[in-house]
């Protein structure tokens, strides 16, 4: 049972994406059942082809074409998710305050899109900066996702990005919260984004770490736990969520996904590029501590595994000590179906969970033909999806380069 006073209770009550399959919940959630990856090749600059997640969605369903070219990729995502989540949880701010509503985005990156582009389109000008675009400031402040969002919508509360490298979507999930439990806030508009494919220059660093996947069938690029995985395939994509305090979702009689009931969030403080297990193992722990769950509580742990061999066995010997003991407690990974989509990561993977709680299936991991013996979890849910007696718990790992890690569970609100 929670204890926290029913107004300090953080709730989700809307959800709104664009996966590499899917750009609504109960698509998204269908496809990650079914193992479904819709990973495709795509043409790069100075590189060639890699398979990557590409979303394909309504982009001017809530703006205008001239809106979509004059602000970013991030930005248009980002406005079709907030738009969906509002609708999802039924809010037209009849209930809610525009300045009191906060948007929250975690970024992994920012702007080297933009940058990028701009670079490459002087060169077709020798260089010439009068071809300068003079838009290319208000598109790279880091702030710019969150802030074409809130121009959308007309929301006038606070507005800013979170940057958690690849931790970035739970981290301003918990931003959400937060504000909502201080009182800063009223109602959280919170997520992560990710335009990543359209940079060319992500794609060649993990080439150049020997991280970039590659396999001649795209669909079975992205491969954690599997002896013959070989890197990252790198996505787009982003999930908002509406947050609202319990007692306020109730009194609207809201819909409710689940609640948030504890989160955490470390440094390894060791190296730029290597997870460190026992770090992360900490973050589990204190989320655990912080929800008041033990470990045998949790009924699903979504796991972070990019594809990348020291990152997969250094969270997975983190996973099978803590939940050693833990015979019902089952174990997925979201990116073997849609690849790594960065800021947005963590919190569609936490989506593609979440409607377990109504369906109490555990969707599986795809593309895993030799299990690496040093991944081998217990109840790692493989290739195909798996009904279980119930769903209350679900705890999400979503950690990033630098050593940022960051853990979230999600209770099924009962009453």
């Amino acid at each position: 049972m929670n204890t926290l006073p029913i107004q300090q209770r953080i709730v989700i009550t809307g959800v709104g994406l664009a996966a590499p399959n899917a750009d609504n919940l109960n698509d998204f959630r269908a496809k990650v059942l079914a193992g479904t990856s819709e990973i495709r090749e795509i043409e790069l600059r100075y590189m060639g082809k890699a398979p990557a997640g590409v979303c394909t969605f309504p982009e001017t369903r809530y703006r205008k074409k001239k809106d979509n070219k004059r602000g970013t990729r991030a930005g248009c995502l980002g406005v079709y998710a907030a738009h969906e989540a509002l609708a999802d949880a039924g809010i037209n701010f009849s209930e809610y305050r525009r300045d009191l509503t906060g948007v929250y985005i975690g970024l992994t990156e920012h702007g080297t899109v933009e940058t990028e582009n701009e670079v490459y389109n002087i060169s077709q000008y020798g260089y010439n900066v009068d071809y300068w675009t003079h838009h290319h400031n208000p598109r790279t402040v880091l702030n710019n996702p969150a802030g074409e969002i809130t121009m959308s919508l007309g929301i006038t509360g606070p507005h800013y990005s979170v940057g958690a490298a690849c931790a970035a979507g739970n981290a301003a999930l918990i931003q959400g919260a937060q504000m909502l439990r201080l009182g800063e806030v009223e109602l959280a508009l919170c997520g992560g984004i990710s335009e990543s494919v359209g940079s060319f220059g992500i794609f060649a660093s993990f080439k150049a770490q020997g991280a970039l996947a590659n396999h001649q069938d795209p669909t079975k690029a992205s491969r954690p736990f599997d002896l013959d995985r070989d890197g990252i395939v790198i996505s787009e994509g982003a999930c908002l969520y509406c947050l609202e305090r319990l007692d306020r979702a109730l009194q609207r009689g809201a819909k409710i996904y689940g609640e948030i009931v504890g989160y955490a969030m470390n440094s390894d403080a060791l190296d730029f590029v290597m997870p460190h297990g026992p770090r992360q193992a900490e973050c589990i722990r204190l989320a655990l501590s912080r929800a008041g769950l033990k470990p045998d509580d949790i009924d699903i742990v979504n796991t972070h595994a990019t594809g990348t061999r020291q990152g997969d066995i250094e969270e997975c010997r983190g996973l099978a000590e803590i939940f050693a003991d833990c015979p019902t407690t089952w174990f997925n990974n979201t990116k073997s179906i849609i690849g790594h989509a960065m800021g947005a990561a963590g919190v569609l993977e936490l989506a593609a969970n979440l409607p377990a709680f109504s369906d109490h299936m555990v969707h599986p991991t795809i593309n895993v033909d030799r299990l690496d013996p040093e991944c081998a979890l217990p109840n790692l849910v493989l290739n195909e999806a798996r009904t279980i007696d119930k769903v209350e718990t679900i705890l999400n790992n979503s950690f990033g380069m630098v050593g940022i890690n960051s853990v979230i569970i999600v209770k099924k609100y009962n009453g």
